[in-house]
């Protein structure tokens, strides 16, 4: 293993200095983002008002004028994969020629897609391939897709499941929302995750950020430049986390009122908040190995067995049709999907794409930070394989079940209850009303619930673990209350976000810690292109 850039002894040796009688890694970087992080919250606890419109007008300005930098930075990073893993770059252990793997593949697997998306998939499982089904504003590629998103359908007007346009618009649907789901999304993770799994294992560089910049800046990683890049990591993590807690809260509460009259207010997503951030936070002090990994494991099966139920309870042969031809419109459609000039769905384009890859970008520092922490040993092949194929897969077979048979309830049995909120905007709701269509409706009222809280524990914990190392230089053990310091805070800005402006609020939040991240992603592959291409130099000299 090659050593470059280490770094400088007296960040090595820093000692830990007492906070308020508590232990605690004081770096630039801790003592920066954790000030502004406070203030956030407090300010928008304090004038929620205000904060309600900064957001809802931060949200628009950047999905209008930004929308360009978002769609080329995916479009870049998924291209980039792609080209490493086919390239003779792809060789290169993680490690080194003979490292091995900590996790199997199924633990690797299971932890890359609890911490990845779960959330997501519960939220907008249903509600996203339905709101492109239905089409009107938010059709897209243009409405000449969809069979007539002016019509008011009913249980006595339902469409001609037969039509080729309802045929159409049901696959567009659920291959658009594979399209938020798919390559270019576990592209942004792989790249980060590529890049510090590199440049920590193969170049003995502490896991962190900046350590991916060591080919551009030199030492200078270990001064201010180093600090900016750390701290833009934790402010994206930060928000992007949080907006998913926030998804995941709305949903927990929709499905508690649904089921058991519990009401839906501020209180009582707040209440929520706290108690699951509770949880997280004894899961985080026991750390990735015991914490992390179990829940991790428990999640994936619990969601596997729900997604097999969905199979076999809903309509079977439609969802397997629904697979394969989500597969072909995604193919095809990946191209103009990607395209952002003179895009016509404007509406669709910056409220769902944009937005998509503005969140990914916002999650990219702890998720990708996450992976590289569990990758080592894998070949960079395997890595592209594992973080952009496997989950893409799992991702089109989960939307292909749900969405699936929330579009044949429609069409087939003429149910609304799905279609009815999606137009309400209520999506919260939508997957708990697809549920009032098949058998077992409380009990897979109650697994969903169950699995969007562990989800919800599983992004926290391994969020604050990331945050954490990022924030206390690269330290894997720095104190617990540190640890506690951030899962409580990730907590407390979702509260400041849903009170401060609700989903509109949570998606600026994405959006503007996105974009400076942006900038960082693509220098990250600029990086770890010329760090691997050395790799593979001296490796040729040597032999």
């Amino acid at each position: 293993m090659n050593e470059e850039g280490k770094q400088p002894q007296h960040m090595q040796e820093r000692e830990y200095k007492k906070l308020f009688g508590l232990e605690i890694y004081l770096t630039p970087v801790f003592v920066i983002s954790s000030i502004a992080i406070v203030a956030f919250i407090i300010g928008s606890l304090v004038f929620q008002e205000g904060a309600t419109k900064l957001f809802g007008g931060l949200r628009v300005w950047l999905t209008t004028n930004l929308d360009w930098l978002f769609m080329i930075t995916a479009n870049l990073v998924f291209i980039f994969c792609l080209v490493v893993a086919l390239s003779p770059l792809g060789k290169v252990r993680l490690g080194g020629a003979d490292a091995k793997p900590e996790y199997s593949y199924l633990t690797w697997l299971a932890m890359l897609f609890a911490a990845g998306v779960g959330i997501g998939l519960l939220f907008f499982g249903v509600s996203e391939p339905i709101t492109y089904f239905q089409g009107g504003s938010y059709s897209p590629l243009g409405t000449e897709t969809i069979y007539d998103p002016e019509t008011a359908y009913t249980a006595e007007n339902v469409p001609d499941a037969g039509d080729s346009k309802v045929q159409t618009a049901a696959s567009l649907g659920i291959a658009t929302t594979v399209f938020h789901w798919g390559l270019q999304g576990w592209a942004i993770y792989g790249v980060v995750g590529l890049a510090l799994a590199f440049f920590a294992y193969n170049r003995g560089l502490p896991l962190l950020i900046r350590s991916a910049f060591y080919p551009i800046l030199g030492d200078r990683i270990w001064g201010w430049p180093g600090h900016l890049i750390d701290t833009f990591a934790i402010f994206a993590g930060i928000f992007g986390l949080a907006t998913s807690l926030g998804l995941g809260v709305q949903q927990v509460t929709s499905g508690l009122n649904h089921l058991f009259g519990i009401p839906v207010n501020p209180v009582t997503m707040v209440l929520l908040i706290v108690g699951i951030t509770a949880i997280a936070l004894i899961s985080v002090m026991t750390g990735i190995n015991v914490g992390i990994k179990r829940l991790s494991q428990f999640n994936i099966i619990l969601a596997f067995l729900l997604l097999v139920a969905i199979i076999l309870l809903g309509p079977t042969l439609y969802i397997l049709r629904s697979f394969f031809t989500g597969i072909g419109t995604y193919i095809m459609k990946i191209v103009p999907l990607s395209n952002w000039i003179g895009r016509e769905d404007t509406a669709f384009f910056h409220d769902w794409t944009t937005f998509y890859w503005a969140w990914w970008i916002a999650w990219a520092p702890f998720i990708g930070t996450f992976i590289a922490r569990i990758s080592k040993g894998r070949t960079v092949r395997e890595f592209v394989i594992f973080v952009l194929l496997l989950p893409t897969l799992l991702c089109l077979i989960w939307f292909s079940a749900f969405g699936g048979t929330a579009i044949h309830q429609f069409l087939a049995e003429g149910y609304t209850g799905v279609t009815e909120n999606v137009e309400t905007y209520t999506y919260e709701l939508a997957l708990f009303k697809m549920f009032e269509g098949l058998p077992w409706t409380t009990l897979l009222s109650c697994v969903a619930m169950t699995l969007t809280i562990i989800f919800f524990v599983t992004s926290s914990d391994s969020g604050s673990l990331i945050i954490d190392i990022i924030a206390a230089g690269g330290k894997v053990d720095a104190p617990i209350p540190q640890r506690v310091f951030w899962c409580t805070a990730e907590g407390l800005v979702a509260i400041a976000l849903l009170l401060g402006g609700g989903l509109k609020a949570l998606q600026a939040a994405s959006l503007a810690t996105g974009f400076p991240f942006a900038i960082v992603l693509l220098g990250m592959g600029v990086c770890v292109w010329i760090g691997l291409s050395k790799e593979v130099k001296e490796a040729r000299q040597s032999e």
